[in-house]
Order: structure tokens, then C-alpha cells, then sequence
């Protein structure tokens, strides 16, 4: 009776996801101001070197997550695509209109001072003492094409062996996330903090543009009640539970700053929410590359404050085809840090009219706040996958 008594508590003192994040970020703060230079190195070193395995293994999570999924599905894996994609597409393209009415009403009475933007530095990183480069097999984009490729055919050829390669392939990749990705992430975590503290880059940049991110960061949280208020209304759940438990998702995100490095914690907090784990593992996969709705919003105000900042000329015309084809580019845009604002820099300059300095000043402030917009997308994607779960999941039940 002891022993077990003694093990039922060792296994109620286990400290779950989200405070072990919480607590990593709070220590990297706090360390980041006492620790030397030569400390900081180590966990920058790591950083890299878990960054460059996240970037090879992100394409293969993907297929190994999708190809089975689609495959699992069937045939009405074609129906669920196009209708994730329209959500997610709707998605991006409401926020980014939600960012131009918003900014159009608050930017100019908050920056009417004027600030000298082109005085923002950006601190060079700390630099580790060395790295390693691993290449990815492929891109996302080609790795979700082969995975919808894959699923599509073994589903429509009932191709069996293929089903359990798949099906082997996935236990890989689910015991790579659970024994490798999901303990590490903590430390992953803090050592981000810990750069960003030690180096002073994030508070630089936001002494500046405290003012705009006041008002995206709002935007967020409002995006984010709006997206579960719709969800839950179609589940017919409390939205305000539904988004508490995405919380892990949306802490991970804000530490990783990768959509496609949250994937597994994003799915376990869907499946918790009552999604069901073959929808979850279709959905959140696929939106963790094409639903950038927070991404969107952040683009969206920051081009448009830094076009009144400066004086460039603009419409809502030239906004409105900004916004479509933001949303069509953020498909392309890559799960991985700053991979939004890079993808989209080629529209800013062709519809926007920015030049070198107003791109350079267009990633500062985007940079500044990529966690937060990233944190956005995930939590988000778990709506999507509840109103998916309830079209396409209802049925497998009947």
C-alpha cells in the first residue's frame, strides 16, 4: 500500500506543458540579465543546433502526420482539403481587412508624434560557438503536396502495404515528437528568452513601436475570442474553455515562434478539446502551414503604419488586392521563425511600393513580434479543427 501510495504521488507531482513553459520563460528573463556572455553562447549553440533538426524534421512531421491521416479518411479527404482551405483563406482574409479598419481609425491619433523609425538598430545576435547545417529532404510546400498526393492515393487505390509503411511511418514520427521535440522544447524555450534578454534586441525595438503593438496585440486577443466564439457556437461548447485549452499551444508558439514546431502540441490540445485525433492530425498539420491569420493582421498593421509614418500613399483599393494576395502567399510562407514576413516581402514591394529601408523596417518591427502573431496562427488553427471535426467527424459516429 505504501509503494503504490508513494508512486501515485511521484506521478501527481508531474509538472505539466505549459508551467514547464511559463517557467522557462520566466527564467530566461531573469537570467538573461545575470548570466555572462560565455554561458548565453552555450544555450545559442544549442538553439541552432535544435533550430536546424526542427527545420529537417518539420517536412517529414508533415507527411508522416498528413499522408496517413488523408489515407485514414478516405475519400472525403478531398471535401475536408477544400474546406480547410476556404476556412483558413477566410480566415486570413478577415483579419487583414480587421487590421486596415482598426489601424485606419487608432495609428493616426497615436502617431501623430511622429517617431524617427530609420534610428531603430537591430542588435546582431549573440553568436555560437558553433553550428552544424541540416539540410531539410524537401520544402513544406513539397511535403505537404506529396503528403495529399500520398494520402489521396492510398486511399483511392486501397493500396495496403503503402497503408502500413504509413502507418509505421507515422509511430516514427510520433515517438520522435514525444521522446525528443516535446522535452526539449522547455529548454529550447529559455534559451530564446535568454538570447533576447541578454542581447537587450527585443526592449530596443519596442521602446519604439510600443504604441503599434499595443493595438495588434489587442487585435490578437479579440481575433483569437472571435475565432472560439465561432467555434464554439458551432460545437456548442463554452469558447472561453475551448481557448483555454489551446493555451499550451499558444505559450509553446510564443517560445518557438514556429507554427510548424508547435504542431505537436497544437494537436494534443485539439484532440483535448474533443477533436478527434484523425481530424486533428489532418487539420492542424496543414493549417500550421496555411492559417497565418495572426500573421496576416500583424502585416497588415505594420505596412500601414509604416506607410503613414512616413507618408507613402495608399487606399483601400491598393490594401484590398494586398490582402488577397497575402493571404494566397502565406500558403507559401514556411512554419519556421520570420517565415511569414520573408514570404510576403516580394507583395510588399510590388503592391505596396516599399523600398529596401521601409523592408528593412517592415522585419524589425514584424521580428519584434513574431511570437505573438505565431501564437495567434496555432491557437487558431484549433478553432479551425473544431468546426472541421464537427462537418466531417460527426459522421464516422453514425
Amino acid at each position: 500500500m505504501d509503494s503504490s501510495t508513494k508512486s501515485n504521488k511521484t506521478r501527481s507531482f508531474h509538472i505539466g506543458l505549459l508551467p514547464r513553459i511559463i517557467i522557462a520563460i520566466t527564467l530566461g528573463i531573469g537570467a538573461g540579465y545575470i548570466l555572462p556572455l560565455e554561458i548565453v553562447r552555450i544555450f545559442v549553440t544549442f538553439n541552432g543546433l535544435f533550430s536546424q533538426f526542427l527545420n529537417f524534421i518539420i517536412p517529414l512531421i508533415i507527411v508522416g502526420l498528413v499522408a496517413p491521416a488523408i489515407a485514414d479518411i478516405g475519400t472525403k479527404a478531398g471535401k475536408m482539403l477544400i474546406v480547410t482551405v476556404l476556412l483558413a483563406y477566410i480566415g486570413s482574409l478577415f483579419s487583414g481587412f480587421l487590421a486596415f479598419g482598426v489601424g485606419e481609425l487608432t495609428f493616426p491619433p497615436l502617431l501623430k508624434d511622429n517617431m524617427a523609425l530609420t534610428s531603430v538598430l537591430s542588435p546582431e545576435d549573440i553568436k555560437p560557438y558553433f553550428t552544424i547545417d541540416i539540410p531539410a529532404p524537401f520544402g513544406v510546400m513539397t511535403a505537404l503536396v506529396l503528403a495529399f498526393l500520398l494520402g489521396l492515393g492510398i486511399a483511392y487505390s486501397k493500396a495496403d502495404t503503402m497503408m502500413e509503411f504509413f502507418k509505421e511511418f507515422r509511430n516514427i514520427i510520433e515517438k520522435t515528437i514525444k521522446s525528443v521535440i516535446i522535452p526539449v522544447l522547455p529548454i529550447y524555450i529559455f534559451g530564446i528568452f535568454l538570447n533576447m534578454t541578454h542581447t537587450g534586441q527585443v526592449m530596443n525595438i519596442l521602446s519604439v513601436f510600443i504604441k503599434i503593438i499595443a493595438v495588434i496585440f489587442i487585435l490578437h486577443i479579440l481575433l483569437l475570442i472571435l475565432q472560439f466564439s465561432i467555434a464554439g457556437a458551432t460545437v456548442r461548447k463554452n469558447p472561453f474553455k475551448l481557448l483555454w485549452r489551446m493555451m499550451p499551444a499558444y505559450f509553446t508558439a510564443l517560445g518557438t515562434q514556429s507554427s510548424a514546431a508547435t504542431i505537436p502540441v497544437t494537436m494534443k490540445q485539439a484532440v483535448s478539446n474533443g477533436v478527434k485525433e484523425e481530424i486533428a492530425g489532418f487539420t492542424i498539420p496543414l493549417c500550421a502551414t496555411i492559417h497565418l491569420s495572426g500573421s496576416t493582421l500583424k502585416i497588415v498593421c505594420c505596412a500601414l503604419a509604416l506607410m503613414m509614418l512616413q507618408g507613402l500613399p495608399y487606399n483601400f483599393q491598393m490594401f484590398a488586392g494586398f490582402i488577397f494576395m497575402l493571404g494566397i502567399t502565406m500558403v507559401a510562407a514556411p512554419g519556421v521563425p520570420g517565415g511569414a514576413i520573408m514570404a510576403s516581402l516580394g507583395i510588399l514591394s510590388s503592391m505596396l511600393g516599399f523600398g529596401d529601408n521601409d523592408l528593412a523596417l517592415m522585419i524589425a518591427l514584424y521580428i519584434a513580434m513574431d511570437s505573438f502573431g505565431t501564437a495567434c496562427n496555432v491557437t487558431g488553427d484549433g478553432a479551425i479543427a473544431l468546426i472541421v471535426d464537427k462537418l466531417f467527424g460527426k459522421k464516422d459516429n453514425e
